[in-house]
This record gives C-alpha cells, sequence and structure tokens, in this order.
C-alpha cells in the first residue's frame, strides 16, 4: 500500500501536563500543532476537549497495572470497572479502553494467558456492541514496569486469540517494545491487525523523539500508515524542554506523506 494519508495524532496527558501549566492552553497549543486526540485525559476536561475538536482516544479500563486481568480473584472487579467505563466510551466517543495483564507472580505464561483471556471473554461482547476496543497494554518488565506479564508481543497475541474478539486487541507501544524484543517495523508488519491503538517515546530514556534516541520514528510511522491503519498514535514521553515545543517535533517526526 503506497502512503497516501497522514497518521492521526495525539499525545498522553500525564507525561505533557505540568503543575502550573494552564490545562486549556496545553490542549489548544497542541490542537494548533495538528493533534486531534488526547490519552488520559481527566474527565473535567473532557467537554473542553470535545467543543474544540478532539478526542479522548484512549482511558483506562480498570485497575491496576501490577494487580490486573491475570488473577481470577480480580475478575468480578475488573469486569465491573470496564462495564462501566464501556458506558463512559459510548458517551464520550473515546475508542480504546485500557487493560493490563498485571504482574506475574511466578504465574506461567500459559496460565497468565488462559486466566486473562477467561475475564476479556466475559466482557468482549459487551465492547463489540459498544463498538469500543479492550486495548491490553504491552509494557516492558526489564525496565519500567518489573514482573509485569504482558511484555512480549507473542504473549498479547495469544490473549487475543484465546479471545477471539475482534474488540479485544493490543495497544502496542514502541518504546516498551523496544527496550523488551527490538524488530518495531517487522512485528508492525506480522501483527499489525492486533493493534489498535499505538503509544511512541524515545529510547534509550523514554523522552522526546530527537536525534538522541536510537528508534527512527518517520520509517515507523510510514510502516504503520502502509498497514491502513485507521486508529490513533499517542506521543508517551516526557519532554526534556517545554511541552509543546517536544509535540510540535514529535508530530513532524511521524507526520510522514
Amino acid at each position: 500500500m503506497s502512503v497516501t494519508q497522514a497518521l492521526k495524532q495525539g499525545f498522553a496527558w500525564w507525561g505533557f501536563h505540568r503543575s502550573g501549566m494552564d490545562a486549556e492552553a496545553l490542549a489548544k497549543g497542541a490542537a494548533k500543532i495538528g493533534y486531534v486526540a488526547v490519552d488520559f485525559a481527566p474527565e473535567n476536561l473532557y467537554p473542553f476537549l470535545r467543543d474544540n475538536g478532539m478526542v479522548v482516544s484512549a482511558a483506562g479500563g480498570h485497575k491496576s497495572l501490577e494487580d490486573g486481568l491475570n488473577r481470577r480473584e480480580n475478575h468480578s472487579r475488573i469486569e465491573a470497572e470496564l462495564r462501566t467505563n464501556l458506558e463512559k466510551a459510548v458517551e464520550w466517543g473515546i475508542p480504546n479502553l485500557i487493560c493490563f495483564t498485571g504482574n506475574r507472580r511466578g504465574l506461567s505464561d500459559a496460565d497468565g494467558a488462559e486466566i486473562t483471556a477467561e475475564c476479556l471473554r466475559r466482557v468482549a461482547p459487551d465492547a463489540e456492541a459498544a463498538g469500543i476496543n479492550l486495548a491490553i497494554e504491552l509494557l516492558n518488565s526489564k525496565r519500567d514496569h518489573p514482573d509485569y506479564q504482558n511484555d512480549h508481543t507473542a504473549f498479547g497475541i495469544r490473549v487475543c486469540e484465546l479471545v477471539d474478539s475482534p474488540r479485544v486487541n493490543l495497544l502496542y507501544d514502541i518504546y516498551h517494545m523496544q527496550v523488551m524484543e527490538g524488530d518495531v517495523i517487522a512485528t508492525i508488519r506480522a501483527h499489525h491487525s492486533r493493534f489498535c491503538h499505538y503509544h511512541t517515546a524515545g529510547n534509550p530514556g523514554r523522552h522526546d523523539l530527537d536525534r538522541e534516541q536510537e528508534l527512527y520514528y518517520p520509517a515507523i510511522a510510514k510502516a504503520i500508515i502502509e498497514t491502513g491503519f485507521t486508529g490513533y498514535i499517542c506521543h508517551e514521553f516526557t519532554p526534556k524542554g517545554d511541552p509543546l515545543t517536544a509535540l510540535e517535533a514529535a508530530y513532524h517526526e511521524c507526520q510522514v506523506p
């Protein structure tokens, strides 16, 4: 497929909104650059973002990252949280709810995948009816999230296969998977049908998409576009300097056409 369209870009609120910064000024500044989406925006900003043409592209589906879907004792709680958040997602047009396997704590990958899938299978029909993705996030266990179970693409793909729903997919975090396994572009080409959302950051450091880090984002963005992806790619890093300056640079790195 030829590169014919630009990616829909967003940013993770937590990385760019700093203490003392005016929230509406950040959102308006990002929109002026070309951003159309925000991950993890505070709920009180939902009306402002919608009124200014921006989408909340992802929100948390349940608690918590460390104590998640791979424990049966959590399933009743998580199912209730997911169903409540699916209602909010429909109300506000949020396309993705982010889900977490939790930490291994000695659990085998085979058991962890099956237990995670058990819970998601029960909620998947609600997600399908709502038209919302349950996006299981891939995170690195080497540096940022020790012992997290969904730390390789193959594990996440296995969970998706066990659930077998068009609305249970993966959040492919480019930074995290570069830390764990590399081979980013080949992985995107091979498994893009299971990637419903993308996050970026520079490696090492989880900072700007600049020339001091090892990932070449123009090529990665081009590879994503060539898969026919129509969702959102959101920058999830902590900028070294001014947030809007970093957002503008990241936007242009991934604006391939």
